[in-house]
């Protein structure tokens, strides 16, 4: 059987961490560089951390160095693990019944594809305890743009097993229009859940593959896209 790699972003198609990521950068601002900010302004849904570190840091006109940013990446890590436990976030709809639904099926490679740096990934997937699901990932880590992420997952997939997946082997499984942008960058099939920030109709202007409101029928939903 010819294996698929499904390519899931997490905020806001996995979780909703309650908030817990943006008051981390609040907090980090304020300890860092002494500024209190509510960010607004700063797009966030979609972007990677590193990405919106330098909308922070250019709106707040301080140095965009390499080592102002490891630095505040490094604090947002520590002040995110501080906070995921004080948000009311949850696993978004079928998201817990989906995820071992997927994994015992021998087609299916399950990884990430996130603007989260891994050291986030982690702590948000280890918390709501749906980390171990997935093999590997591309993270914010690797590149600043979204769009750029694809093929370090496709050298991870192709390192671990030995199969140069095909775009029309792979899904790309996101919230925003920056998910599907990301997909579409590789040529994969794009499948956008309206399960964050964006409505059904704000997604369907970006010409998503597949198009769900989100995961809760998972039966339905797994043969719906060949999963």
């Amino acid at each position: 059987m010819t294996k698929r790699l499904l390519l899931f972003d997490i905020d806001g198609t996995l979780i909703d961490s309650g908030g817990a990521g943006l008051q981390a950068l609040k907090d980090v601002l304020k300890e860092q560089f002494g500024i209190s900010d509510d960010l607004r302004g700063i797009e966030v849904a979609g972007k990677t951390d590193t990405a919106i570190v330098h909308q922070i840091l250019r709106k707040q006109e301080i140095a965009l160095s390499d080592e102002n940013v490891a630095a505040f990446l490094d604090l947002y890590a520590e002040f995110l693990g501080r906070e995921l436990p004080l948000r009311k976030g949850a696993l978004l709809p079928g998201v817990q019944q989906l995820l071992p639904r997927l994994q015992v099926r021998s087609q299916n490679v399950l990884a990430l594809l996130t603007g989260n740096i891994e050291r986030g990934a982690k702590l948000k997937l280890e918390y709501y305890g749906i980390w171990d699901f997935f093999e590997f990932g591309a993270f914010a880590d690797d590149h600043h743009d979204r769009n750029e992420l694809g093929p370090f997952a496709q050298r991870r997939a192709r390192e671990k097993h030995a199969i140069n997946f095909p775009a029309e082997a792979i899904d790309v499984i996101g919230d925003t229009p920056h998910d599907i942008a990301c997909g579409k960058a590789i040529g994969a099939r794009t499948i956008a859940v309206a399960t964050g920030s964006f409505s059904r109709a704000q997604l369907a202007e970006h010409q998503p593959d597949e198009l769900v409101d989100d995961f809760s029928e998972v039966e339905a939903r797994i043969a719906e896209l060949g999963w």
